[in-house]
């Protein structure tokens, strides 16, 4: 994805291709005038001074929300030959929902058992990241962590659970503030219950 924008940076061409596609460009002078146009048909005043600047703002920060920051997906090969979980917990994320855009935020706790390389332990992050700025439903964003890491590692096990609260059901319908929804996706070894799987939130 790339964002006609200088003040917002260029995402990199991810070499995982077939899991890191990205959409489209942003045109930001479209989204602003869609925006001031939204906001008109909610009946307000777009030339209220305290809005003068709203669909600006709102494109802008839609953007950003959408786009991830620059990486590179760098791993190494596994000298020592290491084979106990590699589990980072409480990575804080936040998408936006494709179904009302609106956000969704909790955190992530993503694990790998290694076979012959490993990731910097940023790229966890980096990896929730990437799938996270985009419009999202919780489901498919753990299965999408889940896939990046067997495609680009192809390890012996794979865990991602993500908790989250989602904004369309605290603000609006059932209104349940404080709910929280957790995913979870295992392969391989971590398919199985056990002690190492157990490391995982359950």
């Amino acid at each position: 994805m790339s964002i006609t924008s200088a003040a917002l940076p260029d995402l990199l061409a991810f070499e995982e291709a077939s899991v890191l596609d990205a959409p489209g460009a942003i045109d930001l002078p479209a989204a602003q005038a869609a925006i001031a146009d939204f906001l008109r048909a909610l009946g307000r005043d777009v030339t209220d001074p305290h809005l003068l600047d709203t669909p600006r703002r709102v494109a802008a920060a839609y953007a950003e929300m959408l786009t991830a920051r620059e990486t590179n997906w760098t791993t190494f090969p596994n000298d020592e030959g290491y084979a106990g979980l590699v589990l980072v917990k409480d990575i804080p994320f936040h998408s936006l929902c494709q179904h009302h855009l609106l956000p969704f935020r909790g955190v992530a706790h993503v694990g790998y058992l290694p076979g012959d390389r490993l990731f910097g332990l940023s790229k966890l992050a980096r990896g929730v990241e990437r799938f996270a700025r985009d419009l999202q439903v919780q489901e498919r964003l753990t299965q999408q962590v889940a896939d990046w890491l067997e495609e680009t590692l192809s390890p012996r096990g794979v865990g991602v659970v993500l908790e989250a609260e989602h904004m369309c059901m605290s603000l609006r319908g059932v209104q349940v503030a404080g709910s929280l929804t957790r995913t979870s996706v295992f392969t391989g070894v971590l398919s199985d219950a056990g002690p190492l799987r157990d490391q995982f939130p359950q």
